[in-house]
């Protein structure tokens, strides 16, 4: 290996930029030429490579997003795409390239892989859905973003004895949610992994306002099957029925915002190097992560096939902490 570039894809994280940092400096540390991919797989379809030194990286470990930018590319998700941003790494003689995101970024590495490229990914997703992680760059951060507008809103929904309906990240992984509700002292989460009518939701919050509670608050995420705006719509039409007001609040983009905690800049920093040292050890097609206390490899074909399952005995924890 002489020349190396990393890459961000798909929904940035807090912690990326930490991830890059590490990947560039260690990477100089073994004598490697480090380059960045700007905008993602559209970008190295365009072969927009740039020089990266320990400078170009320097004050970026407290910033959220990435400074290398991200950009949807269909483009990639076919073979020609795919070979074309192989030709472009090849005629800047770049040796292997390093990937940090979630699925559909591993999946990129995955078939980049398949043709025979030098690729390790990084698992970097605030959703924490990636197969064989324990947890990912980002999801320490947004749940503490999350958790801050809980309490924020916990405050004025017992000043007007009203219910909240939070809507949280997570198109198919309800993570973000259950985490979240348990730590935050929610009434109920509702999320992709159980199946939850909008009539058991609202039993839940009659028998708040039947407990006496100033407030009841509701975790959504946003792949359930019913999300806050579909359960808004069914308690406006049955507003008769409950004994607390609805209102809904959808947190949106805000939480892959701000700064990284502390743990995501640690999680990214020894991801980031852990990528660098399994690419010189000559491993490639595998996506390191933090798997039971370990930094492990796992194989990029493993990462895409499989989904990751949610532990549903914290369900259980949810329910019982109501």
């Amino acid at each position: 290996m002489k020349k190396v570039a990393v890459l961000t894809s798909g929904g940035d994280a807090p912690g990326m930029n930490a991830a890059i940092r590490s990947v560039v400096r260690c990477g100089l540390d073994k004598g490697w030429e480090m380059y960045g991919v700007r905008q993602g797989y559209q970008g190295l379809i365009n072969g927009l490579f740039v020089p990266m030194g320990a400078r170009d990286v320097g004050g970026i470990i407290q910033k959220g997003g990435t400074i290398l930018g991200s950009a949807r590319c269909l483009e990639f998700k076919t073979i020609e795409g795919q070979k074309k941003g192989i030709r472009q790494l090849n005629q800047a003689g770049i040796d292997g390239l390093i990937v940090i995101g979630g699925n559909g970024s591993q999946s990129g590495a995955c078939a980049l892989a398949n043709l025979g490229y030098p690729v390790v990914g990084v698992s970097s997703t605030i959703d924490n859905d990636l197969y064989g992680c324990d947890i990912t760059i980002g999801v320490d951060t947004a749940m503490n973003i999350v958790l801050e507008a809980i309490d924020r809103i916990k405050i004025t929904a017992s000043s007007h004895q009203r219910a909240f309906l939070i809507e949280v990240m997570g198109r198919d992984c309800g993570y973000l949610a259950l985490m979240c509700g348990i730590a935050g002292g929610a009434e109920m989460v509702v999320i992709p992994e159980v199946d939850i009518e909008p009539g058991d939701v609202a039993k839940v919050i009659d028998e708040a306002y039947e407990k006496g509670k100033s407030h009841a608050i509701i975790l959504v995420a946003e792949g359930a099957k019913y999300n806050a705006s579909m359960l808004q719509t069914f308690f406006r039409d049955h507003k008769e029925e409950l004994g607390f007001s609805i209102r809904v609040t959808i947190l949106g983009h805000v939480q892959r915002g701000g700064n990284p905690t502390a743990f995501d800049r640690l999680l990214a920093s020894r991801l980031g190097a852990a990528a660098v040292e399994r690419l010189a050890g000559g491993e490639t097609g595998v996506m390191v992560g933090l798997s039971k206390g370990e930094y492990k490899s796992i194989p990029l074909t493993d990462v895409v096939a499989n989904k990751k399952t949610l532990d549903l005995k914290m369900v259980e924890l949810a329910r019982k902490l109501d």
